[in-house]
């Protein structure tokens, strides 16, 4: 049984103060609480440094802004914040916070009221930041691949909001767990959408292939990022509508997010993609990723 004492002391932000995720409390009218009415963000540091900050900062920006919430901070702000939280988990693991990698969630939330399922204007929006260590794929599973199911993309239609509502992407990251699976890659009428927790990248004829970016698919801040490794290597890149069979008939199939970075899928639903290992797009991406994350700042 989970309990309050088996949660970790990590160090918290919350509405102006320091604390622990062990003490740190919200209110239960909190309408993050009560209806997921809150966005999020999840900001890799490496080295100290947070990774594509301006990018994550811009994307909070547009998920607050769909939910008619003002932005509490300003950039500078922020990156004082969470500079703050990556000194804070540095110093209780006892490292220089530039020996240390780390993954700092922010959240924000419309704030406190009485439930009514109508926006209440004029509310402070709660804010709570936390960071923890990064855990990446393992050597294994960058070297073999791993293995993915498909699920329909049954989640509502407003996905580019990275939302705290998220039950549906619990559901589908559910079903591949429960099949042993690394993600569930999704499909919304015979199309790639993206995965449960991830976005999905098809290599045909050494092509990146991705979904649009459109209101079916949350913009991972990745997307920008592959377009640029793909650049730099001579990569020809393209976002598309992607067929069911185009996924299935692919040489490569990648997944990209904060924690995986870039990682192979050799096989999908019990079938191998091209040869069943991971190919030589995928090398130079995580190559190129790899650089790009030495030369963050």
């Amino acid at each position: 049984m989970n309990t309050t004492s088996s949660i970790p002391a990590l160090p918290c932000w919350l509405n102006g103060e320091m604390s622990t995720l062990r003490d740190a409390k919200v209110s239960v009218l909190d309408r993050g609480f009560i209806f997921g009415d809150g966005v999020y963000e999840v900001v890799p540091v490496y080295s100290g440094r947070p990774f594509r900050f301006d990018e994550h900062m811009a994307r909070l920006a547009r998920s607050l802004g769909e939910l008619r919430i003002t932005n509490p901070m300003s950039v500078a702000e922020w990156r004082a914040l969470v500079d703050r939280l990556i000194a804070a988990y540095a110093s209780q693991v006892g490292k220089p916070p530039a020996e240390t990698d780390q993954l700092v969630y922010i959240q924000v939330t419309r704030g406190v009221a009485m439930r009514d399922h109508v926006m209440p204007p004029d509310l402070t929006p709660t804010v709570f930041v936390t960071t923890n260590k990064i855990t990446q794929p393992s050597t294994e599973d960058r070297a073999n691949g791993v293995a993915c199911v498909t699920a329909e993309d049954f989640r509502w239609k407003k996905a580019h909001i990275k939302s705290t509502s998220l039950l549906g992407s619990v559901f589908a990251r559910q079903i591949g767990a429960d099949a042993g699976a690394n993600e569930t890659v999704m499909f919304r009428d015979g199309f790639l959408s993206e995965g449960a927790a991830a976005n999905v990248w098809v290599v045909k004829d050494g092509r990146v292939l991705g979904a649009m970016k459109d209101n079916l698919v949350l913009e991972g801040i990745r997307y920008g990022l592959i377009e640029k490794l793909c650049g730099d290597a001579g990569i020809p890149f393209e976002l598309r509508r992607v067929t069911r069979d185009e996924v299935f008939g692919a040489d490569e199939l990648l997944l990209s997010n904060a924690s995986k970075e870039v990682l192979p899928v050799t096989r999908l639903d019990g079938q191998p993609i091209g040869n069943g290992k991971p190919g030589p797009i995928y090398e130079k991406l995580y190559a190129g990723y790899q650089l790009a994350k030495r030369s963050s700042t």
